[in-house]
């Protein structure tokens, strides 16, 4: 079979395929209706992860799971925008890692809106500007991020998906040589994650100049000779600064989990994740007497955390994340001998952690 009658098998796949797709968007769009009479939430994350696990347990090759997770995951952005168009906001500006984490979760079509703080993105969400709220959570190096958590105790709405993304900077200017640089463009932790790159290439006495974001760290840099940017491959590209060094970070294996905000209660998927946040009595043993129900409803906690409670000094509230779902019959035993002290914040389907 020749070069020719290949493309034309090609294309006939295609049509089939569009066709197909024209056939499922016409029934989403009876689930929309369907939806808007009742007002049920579009996005639904126990039931995307329902047909993409059933769709990798179906595939016999040659897609991988990557595959089919960036093939139907803009298949369901593509359906949700169909069903009822709704807004993303997510802390900006265009080209940042938290911009790319909405993408992956939303899709290039749906309507964004970019905001310049994390307390931006929950107002956002609260006033209903936006129907999502997309920011980071915690990094692998960094820690937690305090101000989401802050804003999680404040606010009402729910976390009702996550997903965590490689943090990976590239080093980007308009020079060619290194000598030429006096100064460099970035986000304060992005300097720090970056120190071993910066010494190796004796850069560490050049002036380093905080930004809010390392897109906007591109946009300066692209601007000014002299100088330039640790930033995300992507904001490089966005701005048309060439890239000199890529993954310039210490730790290759760094990671930041993203949540998405929103004003609904997910369903049970059977791989959920719980996160709440516990105010205890101040006294010996709390927190020890605290824990002990979970072991003994056999809970499997995957982080805890404390924060400064901001209605009393020297007080503090503890941000934990277990296995489960609120719904099921042992962590509510937990909500109800503890209704006082637990705020839930959300369940949802329990991401993959990459090793990328």
């Amino acid at each position: 079979m020749n070069l020719n009658e290949l493309r034309k098998k090609i294309d006939s796949i295609d049509d089939e395929i569009l066709e197909l797709l024209n056939k499922r968007m016409e029934i989403v769009k009876k689930v929309g209706e369907l939806k808007n009479k009742t007002g049920a939430p579009i996005y639904r994350p126990e039931r995307e992860q329902e047909i993409l696990n059933r769709l990798k347990k179906e595939n016999r090759g040659p897609l991988n799971d990557s595959a089919i997770d960036a093939i139907f995951l803009e298949i369901f952005a593509v359906a949700r925008n169909l069903e009822r168009p709704e807004r993303v906001a997510y802390l900006g500006p265009i080209g940042s890692f938290t911009h790319q984490a909405a993408e992956a979760k939303f899709g290039a079509m749906s309507d964004y809106l970019s905001m310049n703080s994390i307390n931006a993105v929950f107002k956002a969400v609260e006033t209903k500007r936006a129907k999502y709220g997309v920011v980071p959570i915690e990094n692998s190096i960094d820690g937690v991020v305090g101000e989401t958590l802050d804003l999680l105790g404040r606010s009402d709405l729910l976390i009702v998906a996550e997903s965590y993304m490689p943090i990976h900077h590239t080093f980007a200017t308009l020079e060619d040589d290194l000598s030429k640089i006096k100064k460099i463009y970035s986000k304060d932790i992005a300097f720090g994650q970056c120190r071993n790159f910066l010494i190796e290439h004796e850069l560490e006495d050049v002036e380093l100049i905080p930004v809010e974001s390392t897109a906007k760290a591109a946009k300066l840099a692209a601007k000014e000779k002299g100088s330039a940017a640790i930033c995300s491959h992507i904001a490089a590209k966005l701005y048309n600064l060439p890239i000199l060094f890529e993954n310039i970070e210490d730790l290759h294996t760094n990671k930041t989990r993203f949540i998405v905000i929103s004003d609904f209660k997910n369903e049970k998927s059977g791989n959920d994740k719980t996160s709440i946040l516990a105010k205890l009595e101040d006294k010996p043993g709390a927190l020890v007497k605290f824990l002990e129900d979970f072991d003994k409803e056999k809970i499997n906690l995957t982080k805890i955390e404390s924060r400064p409670a901001a209605d009393k000094e020297f007080s503090y509230w503890f941000y934990i994340d277990f296995d489960g779902h609120v719904d099921d019959e042992n962590v509510q035993k937990i909500f109800k001998k503890h209704k006082k002290e637990i705020k839930w914040l959300g369940s949802y389907v329990k991401a993959i952690s990459s090793k990328d």
